[in-house]
């Protein structure tokens, strides 16, 4: 039984010789971090689709078993809004094939203006994809969240092709004012949404924004350790991910609420062990 935990990148230089070896060169800092997390967001590939010979690299530092939940690049989502994009899409499609098996999902990321009155478009969009990938939908309108019918609507259109509905928990965030630069940015930037925690696949994955402050990011996932729990019981295979404003402490709190769900199921498979921050020596 296998949890996979992970984080928004794999390089922050936060973590820099203190949870990562320092220095390390751009085709080892991928290969650290998978010994920390078992999953990270493809959060990069939004902004522009790699070459294949970066996709390559970054299968060649992780197993088969490292799960990527790559996103869609903008240009499909955001500009074209999934119309027009075939050109785009096969040449995302292609550039990250060397991922195999570590590409868990494709992410599609909708803009806030993505409304219930837009979902004919997504439909069709996710009818038209290879069923070699699983998909999985993140939507920001709060129509999604607020209204009954919008919600069961998006529901029915992504079981018909078997894609998952990403939360985004962002109710730790916004329980209290921020207390951080890092925070402030983020009330921002940051949608505030309901939280959702029901899962339409055996794969559901979890998007979970905490506070800088780290017991406050503790004590606001408590109910996700239990959802995690009963889904991993139920046979299913979720992913966490784990952010905070600042991400500091992200990859050390990935670990921790892995290790929390293993306190209550300790059938789960326990993480691989971090690499030491400096080499080792006989003294």
């Amino acid at each position: 039984m296998r949890l996979h935990v992970g984080c928004a990148m794999w390089t922050h230089a936060p973590w820099q010789g203190r949870f990562l070896p320092h220095p390390l060169p751009p085709g080892e800092r991928l290969r650290s971090y998978a010994t920390w997390c078992n999953a990270v967001e493809g959060n990069t590939t939004f902004y522009a689709t790699p070459v294949r010979s970066t996709v390559e690299s970054w299968a060649r530092q992780t197993g088969p078993d490292f799960r990527f939940v790559v996103k869609l690049p903008r240009s499909i989502t955001h500009e074209r809004r999934l119309a027009g994009a075939d050109e785009e899409l096969r040449s995302f499609l292609e550039a990250i094939e060397p991922l195999g098996p570590r590409a868990h999902a494709l992410w599609v990321q909708l803009p806030g203006s993505f409304a219930p009155t837009d979902l004919g478009a997504l439909a069709g969009f996710l009818r038209r994809l290879p069923r070699s990938h699983r998909y999985a939908v993140e939507v920001r309108h709060r129509a999604f969240f607020d209204d009954a019918r919008s919600a069961g609507l998006l529901e029915r259109v992504l079981t018909g092709v078997g894609a998952e509905w990403i939360p985004f928990d962002t109710t730790p965030l916004f329980q209290s004012p921020p207390t951080s630069d890092a925070e402030r940015e983020a009330w921002t930037k940051k949608p505030r949404m309901p939280r959702r925690s029901s899962a339409l696949t055996d794969r559901p994955i979890i998007r979970y924004l905490g506070r800088d402050d780290t017991v406050r990011t503790i004590e606001g996932w408590r109910q996700w350790v239990g959802t995690v729990t009963e889904w991993l019981r139920e046979g299913r295979s979720p992913t966490v991910f784990i952010h905070t404003p600042d991400n500091a402490e992200a990859l050390m709190l990935a670990r921790r609420f892995h290790e929390e769900v293993r306190a209550r199921l300790p059938q789960v498979e326990p993480l691989p062990q971090p690499l030491p921050t400096e080499p080792l020596t006989l003294f």
